[in-house]
């Protein structure tokens, strides 16, 4: 009989790397078991692992898995990996295969409505992720993962086109006002939102954010990997360091955040 371990084996020697080496598939699994685990490699992804006859049947998700049936992503199949990799969390060296951070991003039980060749259709009971998911293979190692359940109440799907409130003349207030206003400073640099999504940056610039400059600014991608599987829409300003390339980008506001719209929050609620 193979053993399904093999291949995750031979790229990997626990005399380099603190992930479980074991010499042989576990003989006692349940079976229904899953983790994601966000894993800070050369490219950010998550890998989405299903517990099947004794190992962990994987998937790494370059964006992570989607929380509304609108949105479909991309799911690489990976070889099998240990039952004992389910609670791993750790530092991989960087001169070691899968080299990076990661950490357990959710966990739970599934329930399996279908398992074939091409299709892979469970309903996940996890900390973060709850719902009914389907795998459909693409490819050879390629498959399109979708949520077949409706988004989570209140979650709704972050705008792709979206304007920036600019700045229009008015008056200051009078002594005698019961308004309370805010002053906020005019920074110098070139207007831009920042769109995150699946750890990935794209950032739009101009008053209008109708130029789409994400290559421009190769330096501000690590805001992407920091806000991880967080979605979020920040508006701001790029502000050029006076002695050096360097770049700070200023944000004033908060336009979308996981899911949910915030631009009818009042001001200090989107601070």
């Amino acid at each position: 009989m193979p053993d399904k371990l093999d291949p995750y084996r031979r790229k990997r020697s626990a005399d380099r790397t603190p992930e479980p080496v074991p010499s042989a598939p576990s003989v006692d699994s349940s079976g229904d078991s899953f983790v994601i685990q966000e894993h800070h490699a050369r490219a950010l992804h998550w890998d989405f692992r299903l517990e099947r006859d004794g190992v962990l049947v994987s998937w790494a998700v370059p964006k992570g898995l989607p929380m509304d049936p609108k949105t479909n992503r991309l799911a690489v199949q990976t070889e099998d990996h240990p039952l004992e990799y389910a609670d791993f969390a750790g530092d991989i060296p960087e001169a070691e295969y899968g080299g990076g951070r990661v950490t357990i991003w959710d966990r739970g039980t599934y329930v399996t409505e279908k398992w074939s060749e091409r299709e892979v259709m469970v309903v996940l009971a996890g900390q973060r992720v709850s719902g009914r998911y389907v795998l459909i293979r693409t490819g050879d190692k390629n498959w399109l993962l979708h949520r077949m359940d409706p988004a989570p109440a209140g979650r709704t799907v972050a705008p792709t086109e979206i304007r920036p409130m600019l700045a229009t003349p008015g008056r200051p207030p009078s002594s005698a006002s019961s308004a309370v206003f805010v002053v906020e400073p005019r920074w110098r640099g070139v207007r831009a939102l920042a769109h995150v999504d699946g750890g990935r940056l794209r950032l739009r610039t101009g008053d209008e954010a109708d130029l789409d400059q994400t290559a421009a600014y190769p330096q501000l991608q690590a805001l992407g990997a920091t806000l991880g599987s967080v979605t979020a829409i920040l508006d701001g300003v790029l502000v050029p360091a006076s002695s050096s390339s360097a770049l700070t980008y200023c944000v004033f506001d908060l336009l979308h955040l996981d899911g949910h719209d915030t631009i009818g929050l009042p001001y200090t609620s989107r601070r």
